[in-house]
């Protein structure tokens, strides 16, 4: 264990990981604060690098036993430099851990002939990509993949919104749709896009084999790559005033669907 006093170099490095996403890509990790993530992700395995805790109080039962348990870098800091991390409105955080970023890589992705997975098409917030996650895993979705010029899973807006979710299933970041198509066509997958002018109504569209949804980005859509690629794009029926939904929450009611015709 070592103690940080000052925004040394170190410090610097793990505040730019907040809110640069090149330095995060650069460095291979990202900040996880809150309770349920930092747990989630020592359960799930994810190599730890650093976890940074408040020099000037006493931990509680769970971090105590958090430190005591996870073999890495223990670093005690101030309770002004452990706030600048902590990502909390209300007080500093009694962890923050520093956790390695996995590979891009659609091979994470186990397929199978039950498989269920979503594609979230250039999304913009990191909020609505963490929450598409959380629903992705409430639902038995085997991951996750955000394609295009998007906001970043590892962004900590998205981890905390994930809830968790980030750790228990694969999320993978693919620019090029034309990559992700060519493995679900490897993978026999059946691709299904939801959009306000599609002509099913998803409760009339077969989602019981293996299958590839695709979310669009939340203000345009699907790409006009994704949408001449599905090989159905369904509706969300909607009544009211309402326009059209959230795309985290047209994601959740697809998910939902999909797992109502799984039983």
């Amino acid at each position: 264990m070592h103690q940080i006093s000052k925004r040394n170099a170190q410090f610097q490095q793990w505040e730019a990981l907040i809110a640069n996403r090149n330095k995060r890509q650069r460095a291979g990790e990202f900040l996880v604060q809150g309770v349920r993530p930092i747990s989630q992700a020592i359960e799930h395995d994810w190599p730890v690098r650093a976890l940074l805790h408040d020099a000037g109080r006493d931990l509680s039962d769970w971090a105590t036993a958090i430190v005591r348990s996870v073999a890495t870098d223990h670093v005690a800091m101030s309770s002004e430099l452990l706030s600048e991390l902590s990502g909390k409105d209300d007080g500093v955080a009694e962890l923050v851990a520093v956790v390695e970023m996995p590979p891009d890589d659609l091979s994470r992705i186990a397929v199978g002939p039950d498989f269920l997975g979503l594609v979230f098409d250039r999304p913009s917030s990191p909020g609505n990509i963490g929450t598409v996650v959380r629903a992705a895993d409430a639902f038995g979705a085997g991951g996750v993949i955000v394609t295009g010029h998007a906001a970043d899973p590892y962004d900590p807006r998205a981890v905390r919104a994930s809830t968790g979710s980030l750790f228990a299933l694969p999320v993978v970041r693919e620019r090029s749709h034309v990559e992700v198509l060519a493995w679900a066509r490897a993978a026999g997958l059946n691709v299904v896009g939801t959009d306000e002018t599609g002509d099913v109504n998803i409760a009339a569209h077969d989602l019981t084999g293996p299958t590839l949804l695709v979310i669009g980005n939340e203000t345009s859509g699907m790409s006009a790559g994704w949408r001449e690629s599905c090989d159905g794009i369904a509706r969300i029926p909607i009544s009211g005033s309402a326009s059209s939904l959230n795309a985290a929450t047209a994601a959740t009611v697809f998910l939902y669907e999909a797992a109502r015709q799984r039983g």
